[in-house]
């Protein structure tokens, strides 16, 4: 009969038994960074996977061939001296002109907040979208370039604007921004559209429209 000592051993097993079993080759662990299984819906920008890194590389190249050009009937037609003159009765006027919205653009530019522009002209593009994938799909990626906080480009939102975004992009529409497109139309109306009515660049080109002091 064996002793409690040794029916203990023979209980447990030998002392390989208290050891991790080995993996076999079909087991082991895969050599390279194991694939994740994609989010899906993630819209906040908040994870790594290979997914949301390949739509944002697409989303880029779609913002430099899309936004980052001023438009050419913007860039090549020159605005008559009366409506230089208009932009200066009211910010309305100014960004309902193409060539006013190209013209401020590029001051914002120089002021580093061209993402304002950039925010609202996508909140435009958003607007006017009526296939509701397209919808979907345009909505995260604005989130993700202009209102995340991730985004080198994160535009000035306040808390309460920010909150109903995130509420609203559980389902998107063509205007889940519209409080935030007001709160940055603003800030630009305030901000920025004051110092661009006494700039160089408007200044300029009143004095190209004005008429010559002296005649042949």
């Amino acid at each position: 009969m064996p002793t409690p000592h040794e029916a203990e051993k023979q209980h447990t097993g030998p002392e390989e038994a208290d050891r991790p079993p080995s993996m076999s080759s079909h087991d082991a662990a895969p050599s390279g960074p194991p694939s994740r299984n994609p989010c899906c819906l993630c819209w906040c920008c908040c994870c790594s996977c290979s997914w949301n890194q390949e739509r944002q590389r697409a989303w880029q190249v779609s913002r430099e061939s899309k936004l980052q050009p001023l438009p050419s009937c913007e860039v090549c037609t020159p605005p008559s001296p009366e409506e230089v003159q208009s932009w200066a009765q009211s910010f309305d006027k100014l960004m309902h002109s193409p060539t006013g919205r190209s013209v401020f653009r590029a001051f914002l530019r120089t002021e580093y907040s061209e993402e304002n522009m950039l925010f609202w002209l996508a909140c435009e593009e958003l607007k006017a979208e009526a296939n509701q994938h397209v919808v979907d799909e345009k909505a995260r990626l604005i989130y993700e370039d202009y209102v995340s906080i991730l985004s080198p480009k994160e535009v000035s939102l306040d808390s309460r604007v920010r909150e109903g975004i995130n509420r609203k992009m559980q389902e998107p529409s063509p205007h889940t921004f519209d409080d935030a497109q007001l709160q940055i139309y603003t800030l630009m109306h305030r901000d920025s559209y004051p110092r661009f009515l006494t700039s160089p660049t408007y200044r300029s080109l009143l004095l190209q429209g004005a008429p010559q002091s002296s005649e042949a």
